[in-house]
């Protein structure tokens, strides 16, 4: 699926974000023996529906839910930036947190989320998505290539520039890369639903992840019952 790739790096903005967007390619990936990274810039602190919970109980929870989500695809290294959420911006700050973990994971691919507005999927274009997406491919380029860029990430930590050369963004407006994930699929609904916080509450959830799945697929012309996620693939020199 990926030639040469070894490393993997997704960025977004809050957990189970990875999980409705790329769950089963994140699986498809390690199931190949790729080693795949998550940066999550926030810790979901404005999620969840039951009332009786603390609010500020929320942060470790979601937390918890997406690294037991992460272990069932095959992933462990996660790095939480601690952005508050729904105020996301796209910031120095947020850029060079990014770009850290870049020249940490040194990855041949990143997933992104859109920077763009979807406009028949608003729920893909949450100003926070948008705002991940935007600083991911800020750090992608010039950021993290660039030794002069965040000197500190050099001059203070040691870590050396790191070009990413391959691109994937998810729920964009123009898919033109899809992924058959039939196979994953029960790893992808297993992630899901480890979101307890976030997906306990919705009926039919399933059917409607799956019904997803298969919409995707028919977009990118594959055979009937298959089930696939759908990317814009970018290269970049």
């Amino acid at each position: 699926m990926v030639d040469g790739i070894e490393r993997v790096l997704v960025v977004t903005a809050h957990p189970d974000d990875v999980d409705f967007g790329a769950a089963g390619t994140v699986a498809t990936l390690t199931a190949a023996g790729i080693h795949v990274s998550y940066c999550i810039a926030t810790n979901g602190d404005a999620g969840g529906f039951d009332p009786a919970v603390p609010r500020s109980e929320i942060p470790k929870i979601r937390q918890a839910e997406q690294t037991a989500a992460a272990a069932i695809l095959g992933v462990t290294d996660l790095h939480f930036l601690g952005y508050k959420d729904g105020e996301l911006t796209v910031s120095h700050d947020l850029r060079r947190d990014i770009s850290r973990v870049i020249r940490q994971i040194k990855p041949q691919l990143m997933i992104i989320q859109s920077p763009e507005r979807n406009w028949s999927r608003i729920p893909a274009s949450h100003p926070d998505h948008m705002a991940a997406g935007e600083a991911a491919i800020f750090a992608i380029y010039p950021d993290a290539r660039n030794q002069f860029a965040h000197p500190s990430l050099f001059d203070d930590e040691g870590l050396e520039p790191w070009t990413v050369h391959q691109v994937w963004v998810m729920a964009g407006p123009n898919l033109d890369h899809y992924v058959d994930i039939t196979d994953q699929f029960d790893r992808k609904l297993a992630a899901l639903k480890a979101h307890e916080s976030q997906t306990a509450h919705i009926d039919g959830f399933a059917d409607f992840i799956r019904g997803w799945g298969a919409g995707t697929a028919k977009a990118a012309n594959f055979e009937e019952g298959r089930l696939a996620e759908g990317f814009m693939k970018v290269q970049i020199p």
